[in-house]
């Protein structure tokens, strides 16, 4: 009598396969440490960056001010690219978000929607920031567009939009209370305001894809999306809200930059799009959908900051720094399609 080969469980968010996988009777255990190997390799890449930043320029690199200034610039991008993180993770994809993100900061910045303080300005961007992702998820969801298509046309209608409102022009905050936030006073035991907002995100959504219902369906619609579809669950609505989750991430991260820069710009946002998606992706995130990790994309965003930071304090050009970028992208990208070829 023949019996089945057993096989690993299906992959889930943050996860590799099961621990347990039998090639053949008779070859043992081979544990499945792919995953842990590989956010192990990406603090590794950070360790080296930061000893490199440490020999090249001890004093500047080094200095709290500077680590600070690391932390707070990541931080932007970081909650932008946890939402891209979702998307990706469910087979999709988001080139809207450095658009979107314009557009909440734009609207937010408004002199009428400064004249309610601090609320108003953190709560139009949100909103802001949740109906170009209902949009993005209607068209996609219901609309049967296709992601890139759609998002790409959300792209330039809000940049379109966003320099509609400015008129080109910059539009300075004077709401005290937000400019405060950006201040050294109210650094909570040294870690800037921001860098607390992106670490509340970043648990957030590790809990939501890992520990939740809404997590394991996102992975399922990834994987194989009309298999999810027979198992139950609402393919359409799931996308719909994990659009809708991109857009608050967008919010949130725009209310960071009004923060940050003290101002609402059109060309805010500029290139997030390609950061956030290469930082998902050398994170461990399959472009292709169907696994997904939040720590990976984390670290992903601190290794991009982290190469920035030091190109700009060694006075190297910027064309050098994208090339490097680059060639960062294109190694994770080989060694996913390699991993995909060894376990298939």
């Amino acid at each position: 009598m023949t019996h089945p080969v057993p096989t690993a469980r299906q992959s889930g968010p943050d996860q590799g396969p099961a621990p347990v996988t039998l090639k053949k009777p008779g070859t043992g255990r081979v544990p499945a440490l792919r995953l842990d190997l590989h956010t192990l390799s990406l603090l590794g890449i950070l360790a080296v960056l930061v000893a490199v930043g440490g020999f090249t320029e001890p004093d500047a690199f080094l200095d709290t001010g500077n680590l600070q200034l690391v932390l707070t610039q990541a931080s932007v991008i970081g909650v932008v690219t946890v939402g891209v993180t979702f998307v990706i993770t469910s087979g999709g994809i988001d080139l809207s978000v450095g658009a979107m993100v314009a557009l909440a900061s734009v609207w937010a910045s408004t002199v009428a929607t400064q004249e309610y303080g601090l609320a108003g300005i953190l709560f139009t961007a949100v909103l802001v920031g949740l109906g170009a992702g209902l949009v993005n998820g209607v068209l996609i969801a219901y609309g049967r567009v296709v992601p890139f298509i759609a998002t790409l046309a959300m792209l330039a209608s809000a940049r379109g939009v966003a320099l509609m409102i400015t008129d080109g022009k910059t539009q300075i905050v004077t709401v005290d209370a937000v400019l405060d936030l950006g201040l050294p006073d109210s650094y909570v035991l040294g870690i800037p305001p921001l860098v607390l907002i992106f670490a509340a995100v970043t648990v957030a959504g590790w809990l939501l894809l890992n520990r939740t219902t809404f997590g394991r369906r996102t992975v399922a619609i990834g994987g194989n999306a009309e298999a999810a579809r027979l198992a139950g669950i609402d393919v359409r609505r799931q996308r719909l809200y994990l659009y809708l989750l991109s857009g608050l991430c967008c919010g949130i991260a725009a209310f960071m930059l009004i923060i940050l820069s003290g101002s609402g710009q059109n060309t805010a946002g500029n290139l997030y799009e390609l950061d956030a998606i290469a930082a998902a992706i050398i994170g461990g995130t399959l472009l292709s959908g169907g696994r997904g990790t939040i720590t990976g994309s984390v670290l992903g965003v601190l290794i991009f900051t982290t190469i920035t930071n030091i190109f700009a304090l060694n006075n190297l050009q910027s064309d050098v720094q994208q090339i490097a970028k680059g060639a960062i992208i294109v190694a994770a990208v080989l060694v996913q399609s390699r991993t995909a070829r060894t376990e298939t």
